[in-house]
């Protein structure tokens, strides 16, 4: 009989010891590393479709992207397997509201009206939404709190209030209110709603741009006619938040367009909102848009004699025949190679949050953009005309992990962007 020497006994426990200790360790170093593979990855950039993807994330951001020859996946990951899918990063909506709309209701501008709308846009892959207009304190603390690795809301950013009025004092007191708000833009707004009200003067507005510029704030003009397009391009807008409407874009603007740098968000389904009304729309019926919808609101909707008055009400008929010169002046703008970023006006009532993107994304569509050109405008062009693509917009390294899942490929269809399996944003996955 042998007797183990004691010494040897202690020594070999205290190896499995220290062993079984490093591995826990190990374990626990990469128990906040989550591993998505196995899905086609367009990682909006404009590359090309990286095949069996893999995406490693840590503490809510992207650390890896590549294909599962390039990237190890670290010991303790917690992998998803998206095998058969198809991963885009998450859209980011350049205009958009967040504001106090409950059903067809003004007046809930409160924390969790706010957060249920930003789960809204989540749920349909609305990862990303830059709120211009009516945005107040708590709107500000969202935004202020979303830098977090446990974010499941979409992420928002926020504009105040639109400065209006007749003064130089009046606008500027506006401006300066939404500065210490600290903003992430100014808006103005260059409109007379075809000929309705008074609009803005050059000179006011030239002198707000020239101020938010002064405190170091971009600014978002609304407009609709072509020469307040040129007008605020020239006095140095940093973003045209709505499609010119009245007449077709011309050489100067293309001109101006380009030398400027800045983008332009088409919102075509704005224009939808103010007519689609005045009968029952086809897509009360679509399962996708159903899905969120609340029954109450579509029955106010369908109302005959509501129906009766968007059909009678003239500005409305007058925008309905404004949509296709929206859509040419996309066409003329997108050949030119311009940057435009995806927006939609959706938010106050009846431009229903989330599947009026997926409409927009059709619209883009029927407009003649390809199905490239328009997820590009709503990822990583929509990031750098937000000044923001350093941290979304893209599935690149240090970029938080806002991405879709889909069945489809959009890249072929964009209504297969509904093809939404889930949503995940800092790598968590939206419920």
């Amino acid at each position: 009989m042998i007797i183990p020497n004691k010494e040897v006994t202690m020594r070999v426990f205290i190896g499995w010891g220290l062993y079984l200790v490093l591995l826990s360790a190990c374990n626990q170093e990469h128990s906040d590393i989550s591993a998505f593979v196995g899905a086609q990855i367009w990682d909006g950039t404009g590359s090309e479709m990286i095949p069996n993807g893999v995406i490693l994330v840590e503490n809510g951001r992207i650390s890896e992207v590549g294909t599962g020859d390039e990237i190890v996946i670290p010991p303790g990951a917690e992998v998803e397997d998206l095998s058969d899918r198809i991963v885009v990063p998450g859209l980011i909506n350049t205009h958009g509201h967040v504001g106090g709309v409950l059903g067809l209701e003004s007046g809930y501008y409160n924390r969790d009206n706010l957060i249920r709308q930003l789960r809204l846009y989540a749920g349909y892959g609305i990862t990303t939404v830059n709120s211009l207009g009516g945005d107040r304190n708590e709107g500000k603390i969202l935004r202020d709190e979303q830098d977090v690795p446990d974010l499941d809301r979409t992420r928002l950013y926020i504009a105040g209030e639109v400065i209006a009025g007749t003064t130089r004092e009046e606008a500027l007191e506006i401006l300066h209110d939404n500065a210490e708000l600290n903003v992430d833009w100014m808006k103005i707004r260059v409109d007379d709603n075809l000929g309705s009200v008074p609009k803005m003067s050059l000179d006011l507005y030239s002198a707000v741009i020239e101020r938010s510029h002064e405190l170091g704030f971009k600014l978002a003009s609304h407009l609709f006619y072509l020469e307040d397009a040129k007008n605020l391009l020239r006095a140095g807008t940093d973003f045209i938040a709505h499609s010119v409407r009245d007449v077709m874009v011309d050489e100067e603007f293309l001109d101006l367009m380009s030398r400027s740098g800045v983008c332009y968000s088409p919102t075509l389904t704005r224009e939808i909102s103010t007519f689609v009304y005045e009968n029952r729309p086809e897509f009360f019926n679509d399962p996708f848009f159903l899905e969120h919808a609340d029954r109450d609101v579509l029955e106010e909707l369908s109302d005959p004699l509501r129906q009766k008055a968007v059909r009678e009400n003239v500005s409305a008929q007058g925008y309905k025949k404004a949509l296709p010169v929206a859509m040419e002046n996309l066409k003329r703008i997108s050949d030119a190679g311009l940057p435009i970023g995806f927006g939609t006006d959706s938010g106050p009532a009846g431009r229903f949050q989330g599947f009026f993107e997926h409409m927009e994304l059709v619209l883009m569509e029927r407009s003649g953009m390809n199905p490239g050109q328009i997820l590009r405008s709503a990822t990583g062009q929509a990031a750098k005309c937000l000044g923001i693509e350093q941290e979304v917009g893209t599935l690149q390294p240090n970029r938080w992990a806002d991405f879709i899942v889909l069945t489809e490929n959009p890249l072929e269809n964009v209504r297969n962007m509904r093809s939404i399996e889930s949503v995940w944003i800092a790598g968590n996955r939206v419920d």
